[in-house]
Order: structure tokens, then C-alpha cells, then sequence
């Protein structure tokens, strides 16, 4: 489509730009919902979907807009996997993850292991009496409990971490036209290492999936599991605290009554998913809302703007913990490709949470917070907080 049929067909695409997307995307994206539902974005190089019943219909139709394409960035990274595949293949590879981490004796363990870590970071850094929710607690938490999950043999969380940063360093390379890059293949090959001596070894979900999956194909499917398990979870968990201490009364409800701290991770997660997209390809030419979309174009879901869309969320923006339908978004997406995670994420943010009422009395937030922002993956970048007996900060 040439630039200047996008201007006139879909003019409010044609004028977003990756900064809005990044920095304050809801009220552009709120615009294109009500105008624009598929609208051809030129700064994103195709379709955005922004209306909720349209984007369950894109998520869940793996025949027509499929993960399946040769552009696909992380699969020329890690190999195919269960994020890079539709039908039979797509089976293959996720299932034996999925019913590990469904099964009720694998979420009874991920819940200790989760509370475990959540205790042990928050208990060390409670006598400082402040800290750096996201890198403090949010990214540590993320990688010990994804390493724990996986099991992998003789890995400490610090080496796990080591791999994720080359491989999402060289996902965003190659998704920019670059290339790979060595250190990237090197980090490949180490995880590689580790889940074959994990697979010998006989235990796990790593060990089980050999059933279905060769040794090449368990280790994509391990580095896709620790790109979700560790950017996502660290989003979600940060923005849960965000949320909570802009909204200091919801917080002191939290705190109250433990039980609403369920409602406040859903409510979290509707306004401010962890991955504010997913994205999909054509497979035919196809009509949605009206939009003539040609077979191979890229066809990318709003998880953001679908999560605040007012027909099925009354007063979207607005952070409230007794909405009834707050666990209806589509943070966690939907059809074949919902996460695998979905349970593990869940106890993991509940954790911490708990963790942090339990030992930082009187949490605040401190000088230097800065709200969501991310085109792709959205979550602060920043947010200190202090606690009771730490003086303010000399910013504040």
C-alpha cells in the first residue's frame, strides 16, 4: 500500500509514530479503536488491530494469521519452537509444556518456589529499607524462578540470565536487520549444553518432553519458555507494584484484605500487559472490519488497546479493584498460542506481593519512578520505593 492511499484510508495510522507507541499509547490507540479498528500503520510496517472482539478473532484463527513466517525474529535466533509454529508442529512443541505447567502437582510446586524466592530477595533487602522494585525483585525473582521451573541441571540464575540478555539482545537485532552476532550463537549453544545433561539426567519437564521432541527442538522451546518467563514476568510484577503505589487507598485495601490481591494482578495486568502486542501474518487475502489485507502482511494485535476497550471494560483507564470482569483481558492472549505460563506468572507476581506487605511496612513510592513505556514490551523502568524507617530520598 503506498503512503499516500495509507494518509487517506487510514489517516490516524498513518500519523502514529513509534514515540507514541512507546511513551503514552492510549489515547492513540483509543482513537484508532473507535475510528480505525484495522488500521495500516506505516511506522509499524502493517495492520494494528485495536478492537477487542477482532483481535480474540485474529489470536484465535492460527489458519488465516499464522506465527508461521520466515520473518519471524526469534525463530531464527533459538529454531523453531512452540512460539514459531501452527497446527501439528505447534501441538507437538507445546504441549508437553503446557501440561507440565498445568498439572495440578507442578502449580503446587511453582507456588513454594515462588514464595521461596519472593521471601528470600524482599528478606534480604528489607534492613536497606529501599530499593528498585524492577531490578531489585521484579527481574532477580523472574530468573530464579524460571531457572528453578526448568530445572536445568548445574545452571545457576545468573548464567540463565546471561543467556536470555544475547538472546533477546540478538532477537531485537534481527528483527531490525541485523544479524545474530557470535556471543548470541555461543549463549544458544550453552543452553543447549545444559538441557541435554538435563535430559540425561532423567527429570523435569525438559526430560519428559523428550517423548515428543528431540534434544534441538526441548531447547528452543527452553529459551522461548525463558524469554516469556523472565521479560514478561518482570513487567507484570513491576507493574503490579506501580499501579499499586499511584494508587495508594487500593494499595492500603491490598494490604487489609489479602484476598484482593488476585484482583489486583488481573487489574494490573488488563491496563498494562507485559507484551503490549503479538503479532501474526496473513495467509490469504482476507477482509477484517472492512480492511483489505493482502496474503503475507503483518498483522499485529493490540493487547493494550484491546485490554481498555469500553464495550467490554466501563471507565478503561481507570485502576479498580472490585471490576467484576477485570480477568477477561487478553494480557496472556488467546487461542493455540496463549501462554504456556499463565499460572507460573500469576503465582509469581501473588508472591512477591505478598512477600513485600509481609516485610516492607509502609512501602512508598521514591524519587526517580517512571511510568510504562515500551512499543513492544511495556512495563517501568524505573521504580524505587523506600519504607518505613528509610528517610526520603533528596529528590523527593
Amino acid at each position: 500500500m503506498t503512503s499516500g492511499v495509507a494518509a487517506r484510508r487510514y489517516p490516524l495510522g498513518a500519523a502514529l509514530t513509534l514515540e507514541q507507541l512507546g511513551a503514552d499509547p492510549y489515547g492513540p490507540l483509543a482513537r484508532l479503536r473507535e475510528t480505525e479498528p484495522v488500521s495500516w500503520v506505516p511506522a509499524l510496517g502493517g495492520w494494528l488491530v485495536t478492537r477487542r472482539d477482532l483481535c480474540i478473532d485474529v489470536m484465535r484463527d492460527a489458519s488465516l494469521f499464522t506465527v508461521d513466517d520466515q520473518r519471524f525474529s526469534t525463530a531464527r535466533v533459538v529454531g523453531p519452537s512452540m512460539l514459531s509454529l501452527d497446527g501439528d508442529e505447534h501441538r507437538r512443541h507445546r504441549d508437553p509444556f503446557a501440561s507440565a505447567f498445568l498439572r495440578p502437582e507442578s502449580r503446587s510446586r511453582f507456588a513454594e518456589l515462588a514464595a521461596l524466592e519472593a521471601g528470600r530477595l524482599v528478606e534480604a533487602l528489607a534492613p536497606a529499607g529501599r530499593a528498585e522494585i524492577r531490578r531489585d525483585l521484579a527481574g532477580p525473582l523472574a530468573v530464579n524462578v524460571v531457572a528453578g521451573a526448568l530445572r536445568l541441571l548445574n545452571a545457576e540464575p545468573v548464567e540463565v540470565l546471561a543467556w536470555y540478555d544475547e538472546i533477546v539482545a540478538a532477537v531485537d537485532r534481527v528483527s531490525a536487520g541485523g544479524e545474530i552476532g557470535s556471543r548470541a550463537r555461543a549463549a544458544v549453544s550453552d543452553l543447549g549444553r545444559h538441557v541435554d545433561a538435563t535430559i540425561r539426567h532423567g527429570h523435569g519437564v525438559l526430560a519428559d518432553a523428550t517423548a515428543t521432541l528431540a534434544p534441538a527442538e526441548i531447547a528452543s522451546n527452553a529459551a522461548v519458555m525463558m524469554f516469556g518467563g523472565i521479560e514478561t514476568s518482570e513487567g507484570m510484577t513491576t507493574s503490579l507494584f506501580w499501579h499499586l503505589l499511584i494508587n495508594p487507598d487500593q494499595l492500603t485495601s491490598v494490604a487489609a484484605d489479602r484476598s484482593l490481591g488476585a484482583s489486583a494482578v488481573e487489574e494490573s495486568l488488563r491496563l498494562e500487559p507485559a507484551a503490549a502486542r503479538v503479532d501474526r501474518y496473513a495467509t490469504s487475502d482476507t477482509e477484517l472490519a472492512g480492511a483489505r489485507i493482502n496474503a503475507g502482511d503483518l498483522v499485529i494485535v493490540s493487547l493494550t488497546a484491546a485490554n481498555r476497550d469500553p464495550t467490554t471494560f466501563p471507565e478503561p483507564d481507570v485502576f479498580d479493584l472490585s471490576r467484576p470482569n477485570a480477568r477477561s483481558h487478553l494480557a496472556f492472549a488467546q487461542g493455540p498460542h496463549a501462554c504456556v505460563g499463565i499460572h507460573l506468572a500469576r503465582l509469581e507476581t501473588l508472591a512477591a506481593l505478598d512477600a513485600v506487605l509481609d516485610r516492607w511496612p509502609g512501602i512508598t513510592i521514591d524519587a526517580g519512578s517512571t511510568p510504562p513505556s515500551g512499543v513492544i514490551f511495556r512495563k517501568p523502568r524505573s521504580l524505587p520505593v523506600r519504607w518505613d524507617g528509610a528517610p526520603p530520598s533528596a529528590a523527593t
